[in-house]
């Protein structure tokens, strides 16, 4: 598995010591608030150990995330497999971080990185970003990057077990010409 430098961050692979803030992380709603609300300790735990086996699988998933100059886990930031019950396929960039680091640019540098592992590493045609039409921070993060929106790609979501379909939106960017 790949680390990945930036001037602020380091993408890594998780570790033992992450579980404690993740955990933190996914009980909060507000980190929740668009991703089917909080996680229980368990839940959490075992994303940490889908993430570990798909990236040896893959070469590629969900890294960790630290800042550089405290060392301290903040999130996570990477690829992922498009969910197959979704009306596209592709690789799908994400992040999500602790609140106390909101605000920063931390998505933005992180998801910078992601795309260049994902097109000079991975040599992929094009990335994809969804949320939900109400996650303006993400669509923000989505269009800083350079990742444009089509209101056609909009879709419902209806993969939630407790709710009625969710209005998802769908973000993509295409590998620069050499």
């Amino acid at each position: 598995m790949t680390d990945i430098r930036t001037t602020r961050l380091l993408l890594r692979p998780w570790r033992q010591s992450d579980l404690e803030p993740w955990a933190a992380m996914n009980a909060d709603p507000e980190v929740r608030e668009h991703l089917g609300g909080p996680l229980t300790r368990s839940q959490s735990d075992s994303s940490v150990a889908r993430f570990q086996a798909d990236f040896a699988q893959r070469g590629y998933g969900w890294w960790a995330v630290e800042e550089q100059a405290t060392g301290a886990f903040i999130g996570f930031a990477g690829l992922d497999q498009v969910d197959e019950h979704l009306p596209f396929s592709g690789v799908e960039i994400g992040w999500r971080l602790a609140r106390s680091a909101w605000g920063q640019g931390y998505a933005t540098e992180a998801a910078i990185a992601t795309l260049t592992f994902a097109f000079e590493s991975l040599d992929l045609r094009e990335v994809l970003a969804i949320t939900t039409v109400d996650n303006v921070r993400s669509q923000l993060v989505m269009q800083r990057i350079g990742m444009t929106r089509d209101p056609a790609d909009d879709f419902d979501d209806a993969s939630a077990p407790d709710g009625p379909p969710v209005r998802h939106v769908l973000y993509r960017i295409t590998r620069p010409a050499p």
